[in-house]
């Protein structure tokens, strides 16, 4: 076990601190990237951090992670509500997964509240604003080393 893992951000995610800040809060993306990759390197697990707002994109990060990564993070932003290759491609990696949010997707608009990747994921996170991101990484590395 490598403890290797990778957080994967949907589109719109780089522009946290400029977009919504109501729900999403002022932190921006590269201050959560070095919040995480500091996290990280604390409790002993290798993070790595990307964001695209391409779909194909998101699916192929995330059919390659199978071989390079012992977990995923993802917050599929958007695509959480829309995309059946996202959803199928997380269910073709086999090891621990955890959705993440910022906000809380059941208190948003309808078409918010429902997730296509919530049944294929090990457990979420939802509404906690970008500490979620610092629970997710120690609930995985607690799951990687079965201590949950």
């Amino acid at each position: 076990m490598n403890n290797k893992i990778i957080i994967i951000n949907g589109p719109n995610i780089n522009l946290l601190g400029e977009r919504e800040q109501s729900q999403y809060g002022s932190t921006t993306f590269d201050q959560l990237k070095e919040k995480c990759l500091q996290k990280g390197r604390e409790i002993g697990i290798s993070v790595e951090f990307i964001q695209s707002n391409i779909e194909g994109e998101l699916v192929n990060i995330i059919q390659n992670a199978r071989k390079q990564y012992d977990g995923i993070i993802i917050n599929a932003a958007a695509f959480t509500h829309t995309s059946v290759a996202i959803r199928d491609a997380i269910e073709l990696f086999k090891k621990p997964i955890i959705e993440l949010h910022i906000s809380n997707i059941y208190k948003r608009e309808e078409f918010r509240q429902k997730s296509l990747i919530s049944d294929v994921v090990t457990g979420g996170i939802f509404g906690l604003g970008v500490e979620g991101y610092i629970l997710a990484i120690i609930s995985l590395q607690k799951t990687l080393l079965n201590e949950n």
